[in-house]
This record gives C-alpha cells, structure tokens and sequence, in this order.
C-alpha cells in the first residue's frame, strides 16, 4: 500500500511487521492468530505454493495437522494479517481492515 492509496488511513495507524516467513510462527501463535481472526487454516492457505502440493493437497488433513504443516512451512500463510485490539483480519482484499476500524 505504498503511500496509503489503497488504505487512506494506513498512514495514521501504527503497526509493527511481523515477518513470519524470516521467523516462523509457533503452532500456538498461529492457533491465536486464526481464532482471532475467526478463520480455519484452510482460510488462509496459499495453494499456489510448492508445499501446498507436497503436503496439503490431496491429503485428508485435520486442522490441527494444518496448523503444524503452516507452522513448518509458513511461505504457505497467506498474508498480510493484520491484528488490532486482540481481533486479526486477512487483509485480502484491503477493505477486510475496515473490520478492524481501519479505512
């Protein structure tokens, strides 16, 4: 969102980046996350990616077999979520972040 064209208030709003891919989340970070946000793990998987084909796809996966398969190989969290006040949002499309009061 560079200069905050797509998210007006962006500019305003203080935030600190989390780069899960350099520093994987824990199974249990990443169950907070996904329970803030009120999504599963197949909510914010990313199917393009090679893992998802070596170790999700075609397979009868438990959440919590997702979890620890996101947790090993994060490139497969789809991104960026965004959290404020203790609820989180995938925030694709940008407009998601509206249901954090973020326009």
């Amino acid at each position: 969102m560079p200069g905050g064209q797509a998210c007006p208030d962006c500019a305003s709003v203080e935030f600190e980046t989390v780069n899960y891919v350099e520093k994987p989340l824990t199974v249990s970070e990443l169950k907070t996350l996904l329970s803030q946000a009120g999504l599963r793990p197949q909510d914010v998987i990313r199917t393009k990616e090679p893992a998802y084909k070596q170790y999700i796809a075609d397979k009868d996966l438990s959440d919590a077999e997702l979890v620890q398969v996101m947790a090993t190989h994060p490139e497969l969290i789809q991104r960026p979520i965004v959290v404020r006040d203790g609820k989180a949002v995938l925030a694709r499309p940008v407009e998601n972040l509206g249901k954090l009061g973020i326009k």
